[in-house]
């Protein structure tokens, strides 16, 4: 008789040896081999016939080459078959990749919510909507210092030394020259921390001013006469005249009139009331520059003639060019070719017109110079007239547009000129022509002169 012993023994399976080959098999089948088998699987002993222990490593290898895929393929839908094989659906990948871009598990676990509720990850600092209350002080915190409490914090802005002081104050000057606002000039000021250098202020101001021009050292007054008492005091603004004194030896190397400018400033700061009126009285006696005494004693002249003679000082500078009315700049303009006329210095005469500071106004004196032309009498000031344009034009004092604009507003008004001055259409033409001879106009508006030809009317020069 064949005798088939029944043997029974207990197998621990680890991971490594259930990723055997499906073909492995435990006991000789063929041989009769069976019984019931001890064996672990998925973390459980059981006791269970070989045939069902090869379906239970079938299915957990199964499972096991599915979580390893999940990670690549997570969202393609893989599952499991009644038969323990993969099963992959055919849903098309959400992202150009091939994968889920999700926050979920990939374990399979919790709802597939975020993780931390949508509060973490990087760059994340809390949920949406979530706002932040102080930190209240634990008094039993091993660090917590009883003086923090009544502890009051501060901006602090360095005092400014030399350098930086000149680096950063001649910008905000400069910038005023260009928008007149002495406000904004204050509250920059306002926020740096100028402590000794204060007097420095106004002594940079002027300095500034004896190079430029005659609008400029206005402003600079009226910058001054704003700032003290804002931002300066009287004393600083008086400290500030004494180093300017001091320093005019040097300022005339740069600016050879910078005495009588400094006397004018001077003058001004009384009138404004920022300096005492007994300031110049103070020096009497006590100044041995010559520079400084003849600042001094231009100043005392101005206040004498304000005093006695009734002398304007708070428009000793005169307004820029742009705010000054018209009627005001065509005044000047005619006391300017009236002067000429007399003088004949042509270099005088530009220095003038350049003092104005109205270049978008100089057609006005190329009309006004014609004008005065058409009503004179004699060749004499229609050669100095028409000296003085080829000078201006030749120096691009007037520019081209100017000179144009000037020429074609007599032609205009040729027909109003010519009642008071019945030769007019003639001495236009012979000025014109003149013109033209010279290189100040050209043959264009040359042609566009207007003419009276016989039978006293009038008509356009014909274009050639």
């Amino acid at each position: 008789a064949k005798i088939q012993p029944s043997i029974r023994f207990s197998i621990r399976i680890s991971r490594s040896e259930l990723d055997l080959s499906d073909s492995y098999q435990f006991g000789d089948e063929e041989n009769g081999l069976g019984g019931n088998i001890d064996d672990k699987i998925n973390g459980n002993w059981i006791s269970a016939p070989a045939g069902t222990v090869h379906e239970a490593r079938l299915k957990a290898k199964a499972k096991r080459r599915l979580r390893k895929n999940s990670s690549r393929d997570s969202g393609r839908g893989d599952s499991l078959s009644d038969n323990g094989d993969a099963v992959r659906s055919a849903a098309p990948p959400t992202s150009p990749k091939g994968r889920v871009l999700d926050r979920r598990s990939r374990l399979g676990k919790g709802r597939g919510l975020p993780k931390k509720g949508g509060a973490g990850g990087k760059g994340v600092w809390g949920t949406p909507g979530e706002v932040y209350d102080e930190e209240e002080v634990d008094v039993r915190d091993p660090n917590y210092d009883e003086d923090q409490e009544s502890c009051v914090y501060e901006t602090v802005v360095l005092p400014l030394d030399e350098e930086a002081f000149t680096k950063t104050v001649t910008p905000i000057v400069q910038e005023y020259f260009e928008h007149g606002d002495a406000n904004e000039v204050a509250e920059l000021l306002g926020e740096l921390n100028l402590s000794s250098m204060r007097s420095d202020v106004p002594l940079l101001a002027v300095s500034l001013a004896l190079e430029s021009k005659a609008s400029h050292r206005e402003l600079t007054s009226r910058l001054l006469s704003w700032l003290c008492g804002r931002v300066l005091t009287r004393s600083d603004i008086e400290n500030a005249f004494h180093k300017l004194l001091r320093e005019l030896p040097d300022l005339v190397l740069d600016t050879p009139t910078a005495p009588q400018l400094v006397g004018q400033f001077i003058a001004r700061a009384v009138t404004d009331q920022i300096l005492t009126k007994n300031y110049i009285e103070g020096y009497k006696g006590r100044v041995d520059c010559e520079h400084a005494r003849a600042a001094l004693d231009r100043a005392a002249v101005l206040l004498k003639m304000s005093r006695e003679a009734g002398l304007r000082i708070d428009n000793l500078w005169g307004s820029g060019g742009g705010q000054r009315p018209v009627n005001q700049l065509i005044k000047e303009v005619n006391l300017l070719l009236q002067e000429y006329v007399l003088s004949g210095d042509t270099v005088e005469a530009e220095r003038c017109l350049r003092e104005l500071e109205v270049p978008h106004f100089h057609h006005e004196f190329v009309y006004e110079a014609i004008v005065m032309v058409l009503e004179s009498k004699g060749d004499k000031t229609l050669q100095m007239i028409l000296k003085l344009l080829k000078s201006l034009f030749d120096s691009s004092v007037i520019t081209v547009d100017q000179m144009r604009r000037g020429y074609e507003r007599v032609y205009m008004d040729i027909v109003d000129i010519n009642i008071d001055v019945p030769c007019a259409y003639s001495i236009l033409e012979h000025f014109v022509d003149k013109s033209f001879s010279t290189g100040v106009i050209d043959a264009k508006l040359r042609d566009l002169c207007p003419c009276r030809w016989a039978f006293g009317r009038k008509r356009l020069r014909p274009q050639l």
